[in-house]
C-alpha cells in the first residue's frame, strides 16, 4: 500500500518556487511507493475565506487522511502567509492527529531561517500533527543548488523518522490501550 503525501502550498502566487521546494522534498524523502497530491492554495483563494465551503472541507479532509503532509509558505512578515493560516484554521483541535507534518518556508535570506520551526511547527503540533524535527528553510540564494539542499533535508528527516520508527517498535503495547 503506497503512502499518501499531501503538499499544501500557502503562496498566493500559483506554481511558485515554494511549491517546487515542497514537491521536491516529498519526492526525495519518499522516492517510491507513494501518491503525492498538491494543494496549491493560490488556486483556491476565493474559497479559503468562505465559510462553509464543501471544496475546502474536502481539501482539509484530504490532508487529515495523509500519512505525510508538507506545509510550505514563503516568509511573510517573519512568519507564514495568512492564506496558509486560514486553511489551517479550518481544522478543529487535533484535526491533524496521526499526520506526520513538515513545515517549510522559503525566503529572501537566512534572517528568518527559524521561521518554520518557531512559527509553523507549533501550530502543526497544536493541531495534533507529528513534526519530526526542525522546520525546513530555503533561501533564494540556494535555488541554484536546490536538489542538493533538499536532498540534505530529506536525509535528515529520513533519519529522524527512522529513529521514531525504532522507538515505536518498543512502545506498540502502549498504543494498543
Amino acid at each position: 500500500m503506497s503512502l499518501k503525501i499531501t503538499v499544501v502550498v500557502g503562496n498566493p502566487k500559483p506554481r511558485s518556487r515554494t511549491r517546487r521546494v515542497a514537491e521536491l522534498l516529498a519526492e526525495q524523502l519518499i522516492p517510491s511507493d507513494r501518491q503525492i497530491e498538491v494543494i496549491d492554495l493560490a488556486d483556491h483563494i476565493n474559497e479559503v475565506f468562505a465559510w462553509p465551503s464543501e471544496r475546502m472541507a474536502h481539501l482539509n479532509a484530504t490532508v487529515a487522511a495523509s500519512d505525510l503532509a508538507i506545509f510550505a509558505s514563503p516568509t511573510y512578515k517573519a512568519t507564514y502567509t495568512g492564506l496558509l493560516k486560514a486553511f489551517l484554521d479550518r481544522y478543529p483541535a487535533n484535526g491533524l492527529a496521526g499526520v506526520t507534518a513538515i513545515p517549510v518556508h522559503t525566503g529572501a535570506d537566512f534572517g528568518h531561517a527559524m521561521g518554520p520551526t518557531v512559527n509553523l511547527a507549533p501550530l502543526l503540533a497544536e493541531l495534533g500533527a507529528i513534526v519530526p524535527g526542525r522546520g525546513f528553510y530555503v533561501a533564494l540564494s540556494q535555488m541554484d543548488q536546490l536538489t542538493e539542499v533538499v536532498a540534505d533535508a530529506a536525509a535528515t528527516y529520513a533519519a529522524n523518522l527512522a529513529r521514531l520508527a525504532r522507538l515505536a517498535e518498543h512502545t506498540s503495547s502502549l498504543a494498543a490501550r
